[in-house]
This record gives structure tokens, sequence and C-alpha cells, in this order.
């Protein structure tokens, strides 16, 4: 599985389960770190395995700029680039 720096992805296994986090750092074939901003905060990021989690295809266009340009993200960004995804994706439900 391909992931992007900035691509919103679900974790599928874990504590976490269900739950929507940004990809912030890919470590290895196997392994990226994956942040939300708000229980898991970008200053501790968690090391997850990529059969643990669903790819949506979604990047964040400017969290990934960020990320490619070794830019501090902030968890603020985050939250917003997140919960404005959460909308988008209502609306288009919503068509």
């Amino acid at each position: 599985m391909n992931v992007s720096l900035g691509e919103i992805v679900f974790s599928k296994a874990g504590r976490d389960s269900g739950k929507r986090f940004v990809v912030l750092e890919v470590l290895d074939e196997s392994y990226v770190t994956i942040s939300d901003g708000e229980l898991r905060k970008v200053e501790k990021p968690k090391r997850k395995k990529l059969k643990h989690l669903v790819a949506t295809g979604e990047v964040i266009k400017s969290l990934n700029e960020k990320l490619n340009a070794r830019l501090k993200v902030t968890n603020s960004e985050l939250r917003k680039a997140l919960s404005a995804a959460d909308t988008a994706d209502e609306s288009e439900k919503s068509v």
C-alpha cells in the first residue's frame, strides 16, 4: 500500500480503531507516523504499520506541501484540515 504525506487514513486496528489520522512521515515500506492533532499530537505522533491502516486516497494538499518541504505542521492545522475534509465528505453524501 502506498500512502502520501498529508493523506487521510483510518485506523483499522488497536485502541484507536475507526479514527481518522493524517500521515506525517513515511518511515519505511511498512511503517508511517500518524497524528490527528487532538489525541495524537504532532509532537508525539503514533508509529503505525501500514497493514493496520485504510488509505482513503484523499491527500490534503496544503499539508502535503508543508510536509514535503519539511516545514512545521501544527495541531490546529491538522484539526482544521480534518474537519474541512469531513464537512466536504458530508456535503458530497447529501448530493
